[in-house]
């Protein structure tokens, strides 16, 4: 089965999840990032060195805790004459487990993005930090929406939308004051318009600017006209951001709520993005939800009974879901169910229905992997949601984390 982009991320940020979540004693624990250009051989020789060195330590059990875990990196780099493309990295270390018991365990991850640097790390709990750094979304917009009474700079990180600053203006109004000539006050109008125009470009600079250039891909611009026009035939941003220019969107708002207009004003200029996609998705998902034919289903029964009835066109699945699948069986007599739960209980309480034996859990699955696995026999395409954006959100908080778009009513 081909797996798409999205459950690679998926895959990714769980497996990290649980690397997060084992411990061991002291500084026992081996993080080993190997970059692309490294050559096995010298990673191996200061391994070694590292060993050596480990035999001074006072703790016997430390002691043979650290020297196992560099025995089985030692042991997995005899397989890898170079390093893979992206790089790879090694964990290795004695964990802590339930009841005082420990576990070595070695584990290796070749992520998606190339490793940039070395590192040898020990610790008490795994150094995820440059693996946790490709999760974070680094495809970045600068937004303005502007008027004349007001504007308000963010950025369109990945799927979130970030307010960085509000500006208000001391444009005077249309109507001018007893005294001055019609002439005067239009020129101190113009005036004051302009130093707020230079105001904003001068801030939004400050803001764009302070991004790695690389990964700020555009500038959106919105507001009413000829505001957002004039902004932009002046080149009030810097060179550099002007050039960066996607557009510019009419907007009735230019508060914060303005920014969330805007990015959605900008949505065709936006269309390779991930969040407008999954955000068109869910916006489906929600007229159908309340249409008179509503073909769709959400919840892990509903879901899963169109799904094996081949019922099911897309299935949405949120990024957030953490769910296993568990068989539990009866060890007397052939009953047998499933059930899908937050975690593997460590016992079943209940008894057998049938015989009042004793139940046992005999199979665990990923929930994600198995429904994902259904669906490619069934033809049926798989959308992760991230949680980030508010129908994102909803369906991980109020459908359950699992929804889909259907091809037919099968009356489940």
């Amino acid at each position: 089965m081909a797996i798409s982009q999205a459950h690679k991320r998926y895959e990714f940020k769980r497996h990290l999840e649980e690397m997060r979540s084992k411990t061991g004693k002291g500084t026992e624990l081996i993080s080993l990032y190997i970059p692309p250009d490294k050559q096995i051989s010298d990673v191996v020789a200061q391994l070694r060195a590292e060993h050596g060195q480990a035999a001074n330590i006072k703790s016997k059990s430390t002691r043979t805790n650290v020297q196992s875990a560099l025995e089985s990196v030692l042991a997995r780099l005899k397989y890898y004459p170079r390093p893979p493309e992206n790089g790879f990295v090694i964990f290795c270390g004695t964990l802590d487990l339930d009841g005082h018991r420990t576990t070595l365990d070695t584990m290796i991850i070749e992520p998606h993005e190339p490793i940039t640097s070395y590192k040898y790390h020990c610790d008490s709990s795994f150094y995820l930090d440059p693996l946790e750094e490709m999760l974070v979304e680094k495809r970045t917009f600068g937004l303005i929406a502007i008027d004349r009474r007001e504007a308000t700079i963010g950025l369109l990180r990945g799927k979130a939308i970030e307010s960085r600053k509000h500006l208000t203006s001391t444009v005077p109004g249309k109507q001018r004051k007893g005294g001055q000539s019609a002439h005067r006050f239009q020129q101190l109008r113009l005036i004051a318009i302009h130093d707020f125009y230079k105001k904003i470009g001068n801030s939004a600079s400050e803001i764009f600017l302070t991004i790695d250039h690389k990964d700020l891909e555009g500038v959106l611009i919105g507001g009413p006209s000829p505001t957002k026009e004039e902004f932009f035939d002046g080149e009030f941003l810097h060179h550099e951001l002007q050039k960066k220019i996607m557009g510019l969107f009419d907007t009735a708002y230019t508060d914060e709520s303005g920014l969330y207009e805007l990015v959605d004003a900008a949505e065709d200029a936006l269309q390779d993005l991930e969040v407008t996609k999954q955000k068109k998705i869910m916006q489906r998902f929600m007229r159908e939800l309340v249409s008179d034919k509503g073909l769709v289903a959400y919840g892990d029964s509903q879901v899963r009974g169109n799904l094996e009835l081949g019922a099911v066109s897309v299935l949405l699945i949120s990024e957030d879901l953490r769910q296993v699948r568990v068989t539990i069986a009866c060890q007397n007599c052939d009953y047998t169910r499933k059930d899908t739960l937050e975690s593997v209980p460590d016992s079943i309480e209940e008894r057998c229905p049938s015989c009042n034996s004793e139940l046992k859990v005999t199979d665990v699955v990923d929930v994600v992997d198995e429904l994902t696995e259904v669906c490619d026999q069934m033809g049926t395409s798989v959308e992760f949601i991230s949680t980030e954006f508010e129908e994102g959100d909803q369906l991980m908080r109020a459908f359950g984390g699992v929804a889909a778009m259907l091809r037919y009513d099968a009356g489940v």
